[in-house]
């Protein structure tokens, strides 16, 4: 099964009001050249800059995403953001559950799949980010942590809403470190994660599976090749547009 390539850059903690500028118009500039149009590509930026960045990608084929979402829909949350807030500024993609989010906020899985809900619900694509630790990769865990994370969600969200899904793995000793899960490696996680999803749904061989951590312009096309690796999550890289744009071209001419 073809499934169009999704390029996603999380810049995470990171930008200014004239750096995202800057890169933003690289971006899109550097898109137009590549008519790279057989690709997806968002940002998901930091919450302060959603209005600056939905203006500056107006017109351009670059989606928009945040990098968390409540999972309450209004109320006293000082500091958390509903799904309909990030709705009204043109939010396309919400990260739920990144390795950052769970490690610094315990976030467990039960609050990763009621955001991935409460995404789902206002018309969003949750990217729900799952991963292992170093430590349960070399226990022979992978497969049983990355189950139990998707599967929360598998079975929280309603059977049909389980086709908008999008998944990345993420695996946590390889996010930021350099490290990168060889493409052979991340290929088992993802064959298994693509079996799990169509027990769930019989149509979910179409849902797509992201590989994040430490995917760069020199190893992109490696993994992209790889049958159930349909795109990238990029933290370090996207925020260089030419090392971005790299990633891009390699995932459009993969298809």
């Amino acid at each position: 099964m073809t499934r169009k390539k999704l390029i996603a850059g999380n810049w995470k903690m990171n930008g200014s009001l004239a750096a995202n500028a800057a890169l933003l118009q690289a971006v899109a500039d550097g898109l137009q050249q590549q008519q790279a149009a057989a690709c997806d590509v968002a940002v998901a930026v930091p919450a302060a800059y959603l209005a600056q960045v939905q203006q500056l990608l107006a017109g351009t084929a670059i989606a928009l995403g945040a990098q968390d979402v409540s999972e309450h829909s209004s109320g006293a949350f000082t500091g958390e953001i509903s799904a309909a807030m990030l709705q009204e500024f043109g939010v396309c993609y919400a990260l739920v559950g990144h390795s950052e989010r769970r490690q610094y906020h315990g976030e467990t899985d039960a609050v990763v799949a009621a955001k991935a809900q409460a995404a789902l619900a206002a018309g969003m694509t949750p990217v729900v980010c799952i991963g292992e630790t170093l430590a349960e990769r070399e226990a022979g865990q992978t497969e049983a942590v990355v189950q139990r994370q998707l599967g929360a969600v598998l079975d929280t969200v309603g059977k049909d809403d389980v086709l908008r899904l999008v998944v990345a793995y993420e695996p946590v000793w390889a996010i930021g470190t350099g490290k990168t899960a060889t493409p052979e490696q991340a290929q088992a996680v993802h064959a298994a994660l693509r079996a799990q999803l169509v027990a769930a749904h019989p149509e979910a061989a179409g849902v797509r599976l992201l590989y994040g951590g430490s995917m760069n312009a020199a190893n992109a096309a490696s993994l992209l090749a790889q049958p159930d690796i349909d795109g990238g999550l990029i933290g370090g890289a996207a925020l260089k547009a030419a090392d971005f744009l790299q990633i891009i071209a390699a995932a459009a001419g993969d298809l």
